[in-house]
C-alpha cells in the first residue's frame, strides 16, 4: 500500500469551511463573508449531502479558540495557536436556520489555488446542501464527545457528511481545523489563511510532528469543551467529560496514535486511511481501541506502518478495507467530483455515496460500542450486506 497521508491534488481543491462564528478574538474584527441566496446554484444543480440516519436532528455553531499558552508551530510569528472549530450537537429539528457548507471566499481560493485557470464557479460548492442548522435549540441530553481532524491540506469541511452522522445517533463532535495546515482556514475578520506546510515535509521526522502537533491541538479543544466553570463553548453542558473519542482522515487519522498516548481523557481512536508516522510503541496505547479503515490497493499491498505497528495495538481493534474506494472515498469529497465530473481514477470502482455510507456506519458503530457499551454485530465480522468491506486478520 502506498503512503497514506494526504489528498490528491484535486482531493483538496472542493472543500472550505462553514463559517457561523460565536466566539471571537476582539482582534478580528472585520465582517465575514456570507453566501447569500442569489448565489445559491438551482436545486436541480445542487450537491446534496447524504442525510444523517439517526433520530436527532443536528445544531451547528463554529467557535474561534486561541491557545495563549502555545506559540504557532508553523508560523511563529503569527502569535498564539488559533483553531476554528466546527461544534455539532443534537437538536430540536426546525429551530435553526439551515448551515452553510463554506464561505465563498474559502471556496474560491481553494479553487484559484488547486486548478488554477478553471472555470468551475464558486457557487457549485458554496451552495451544498448540509443537513446542519445553525442557531438550533440543543436536545437536552448528556452525550459523548467525538473530536474530528480532517486530512493534510484538506480542511475540515471534508468529513462533515460523518460529523453530521455522528451528531444524529447522539453525539456532541467538535470538527477541526488545524491553522496553516490545510489550503484555507478563513477567520472571523474574513481572512483565509494559506496552507504554510503543505510542501515542505519530507520526512518522516516532520510528518511525525504534525502528528504530534495536531494530537496537541485535540487536546487543547478538549480543555476548552469541558474547562469547569467557564468551557468556551455556551451548550458545554451537553458533553458527557468521561466518554470522548477521536476520528480522523488521513494525517488527521494519524494523529490519533499520539493522541491516545498522551491524553487519558481519549478512551478509542479511529483512523481512516492514515499512515503511522508516529509509531506504537512497543509497550501499546494503554489498551485503548482502535479502528483503522483502509482503501482496497491495487495488487492487495498494505501501508508498511499499518502492518508493523498492527500487532502493537494492545486492546479491542479492528483493521477493515474498503474494496473499489480510494483515499477520498471516506469524506465528502468525491460527491462534489461527480457532480462537477471529475473521474475519481481507473481503480475506483465504489461510489462516492457508497463510500461516505460504509465509512459513517462503521465509525458510529465503533463509537457506539466503544463510548456508550452498545454490541455491535456490525464489527465482529464480514457482512453479506457490505461484501466491499473485509476483515483484515
Amino acid at each position: 500500500m502506498s503512503r497514506i497521508r494526504t489528498t490528491a491534488a484535486t482531493a483538496a481543491l472542493l472543500l472550505a469551511l462553514p463559517l457561523t462564528v460565536v466566539a471571537a478574538s476582539p482582534a478580528l474584527a472585520a465582517p465575514a463573508a456570507t453566501l447569500t441566496a442569489a448565489s445559491a446554484p438551482a436545486p436541480s444543480d445542487r450537491i446534496e449531502l447524504p442525510r444523517p440516519t439517526g433520530p436527532f436532528a443536528v445544531g451547528q455553531e463554529v467557535l474561534h479558540l486561541v491557545d495563549q499558552d502555545r506559540t504557532d508551530p508553523w508560523v511563529p510569528s503569527s502569535g498564539p495557536r488559533q483553531l476554528m472549530v466546527s461544534m455539532y450537537y443534537p437538536a430540536h429539528a426546525g429551530t435553526g436556520t439551515p448551515a452553510p457548507y463554506m464561505t465563498p471566499g474559502a471556496a474560491r481560493a481553494l479553487l484559484d489555488g488547486k486548478l488554477p485557470g478553471n472555470h468551475i464557479p464558486t457557487e457549485a460548492v458554496t451552495g451544498a446542501r448540509t443537513w446542519s442548522e445553525t442557531g438550533a435549540r440543543p436536545f437536552g441530553g448528556h452525550y459523548p464527545l467525538v473530536v474530528l481532524s480532517p486530512g493534510f491540506t484538506a480542511p475540515r469541511t471534508e468529513i462533515t457528511s460523518l460529523a453530521e452522522e455522528l451528531t444524529s445517533h447522539g453525539y456532541v463532535v467538535a470538527l477541526v481545523d488545524h491553522t496553516y495546515e490545510n489550503t484555507g482556514t478563513t477567520f472571523p475578520d474574513g481572512r483565509t489563511l494559506p496552507c504554510v506546510v503543505c510542501d515542505t515535509f519530507t520526512d518522516p521526522a516532520a510528518w511525525k510532528a504534525l502528528d504530534a502537533s495536531r494530537a496537541t491541538d485535540v487536546s487543547f479543544v478538549i480543555d476548552q469543551l469541558t474547562d469547569r466553570p467557564h468551557p468556551a463553548w455556551r451548550y458545554a453542558r451537553l458533553i458527557d467529560r468521561d466518554r470522548i473519542g477521536m476520528a480522523g482522515h488521513s494525517a488527521g487519522g494519524a494523529a490519533i496514535v499520539p493522541a491516545l498516548l498522551t491524553d487519558d481523557r481519549i478512551r478509542a481512536g479511529a483512523d481512516l486511511d492514515g499512515t503511522l508516522d508516529y509509531r506504537v510503541p512497543d509497550s501499546g496505547i494503554g489498551g485503548k481501541p482502535v479502528l483503522m479503515i483502509s482503501h482496497g490497493q491495487k495488487g492487495g499491498g498494505e501501508d508498511d506502518s499499518w502492518r508493523e505497528d498492527w500487532p502493537k495495538l494492545d486492546g479491542w481493534k479492528r483493521w477493515l478495507i474498503f474494496d473499489g474506494a480510494n483515499h477520498g472515498s471516506f469524506t465528502d469529497l468525491p460527491l462534489f467530483m461527480e457532480k462537477l465530473g471529475i473521474p475519481q481514477g481507473p481503480d475506483t470502482t465504489m461510489t462516492a455515496r457508497r463510500g461516505v455510507d460504509l465509512t459513517r456506519q462503521y465509525v458510529v458503530a465503533f463509537f457506539d460500542q466503544q463510548l456508550k457499551g452498545i454490541d455491535q454485530p456490525l464489527l465482529d465480522g464480514p457482512s453479506a450486506a457490505d461484501p466491499e468491506v473485509r476483515f483484515h486478520s
